[in-house]
């Protein structure tokens, strides 16, 4: 086999692994854009037809997840509520393989109600769809604390306190297969342990019975591009897993 046809199989495989995952999380269809440009009026129609900003995600209406949120309401169960533009609950399928729990909201998390969209979220956006092969929409996303701490500091105790029985019942209504921890705050506090993310890192351990592979903070990266690779070491990790679930599931 010469290297053109070991690329073309690598490429077909990696897209039949992408399309039994999408089949495992009840996928029964792809979405495929259009090849040109949308006619001017095309747009338009587009566009008036979409939702309104504040319709709830498709994947969380008629969830599990609707009562967490419910029950969350506008919450004031800690300081953390005085300065806090938005709740920022989560997002993506509500049945997902796959979690992804960073520790708390940043600005643009703050500003845009949703997880992981600023410089770091771009980071962790790029690991799901460029090196998992797969899209936001698969997996879910989500914090220990759900409101901004100032400054961007790390969350205190009491706050972590307060939210973290919604974290619970977040992960009791998805029942993920597998569990990302990103950075030291969700990994203690997923974990219960005094042990620092860089010991912990690339280890799996267990969350109530669902493995959880801690890793570093996608912010983390940012500010130390060399331990890119790190992270990168444990992603494969959790797609070896991901591949053994979805296989097992087509047997």
């Amino acid at each position: 086999m010469n290297e053109i046809q070991h690329e073309f199989l690598k490429i077909v495989m990696q897209v039949k692994a992408h399309l039994e995952y999408r089949k495992a999380l009840g996928v029964s269809a792809v979405a495929i854009p259009p090849c040109g440009p949308i006619p001017p009026v095309a747009r338009t129609r587009v566009t008036a037809a979409a939702p309104p900003a504040q319709e709830k995600s498709p994947h969380l209406r008629d969830s599990g997840l609707d009562a967490v949120r419910a029950e969350l309401g506008e919450c004031t169960r800690c300081k953390l509520h005085q300065s806090r533009k938005t709740i920022v609950f989560g997002e993506g399928n509500a049945e997902a393989l796959l979690v992804f729990v960073g520790e708390g909201p940043g600005q643009e998390e703050d500003q845009q109600g949703k997880p992981f969209v600023g410089a770091a979220g771009q980071l962790l956006t790029d690991i799901i769809i460029k090196g998992m092969k797969l899209q936001r929409e698969d997996v879910y996303i989500c914090n220990i604390v759900k409101c901004r701490p100032p400054n961007n500091r790390n969350p205190e105790p009491d706050e972590i306190e307060a939210c973290e029985p919604f974290l619970v019942k977040q992960l009791e209504a998805i029942k993920p297969k597998l569990i990302v921890g990103l950075g030291n705050v969700a990994v203690k506090t997923l974990l219960k342990t005094k042990e620092g993310i860089t010991s912990l890192r690339g280890n799996w351990k267990t969350y109530h019975g669902i493995p959880l592979m801690p890793t570093f903070h996608p912010a983390y990266l940012l500010r130390n591009p060399a331990d890119k690779k790190l992270v990168w070491e444990d992603i494969k990790k959790v797609i070896a897993e991901l591949e053994k679930i979805m296989k097992g599931s087509n047997e």
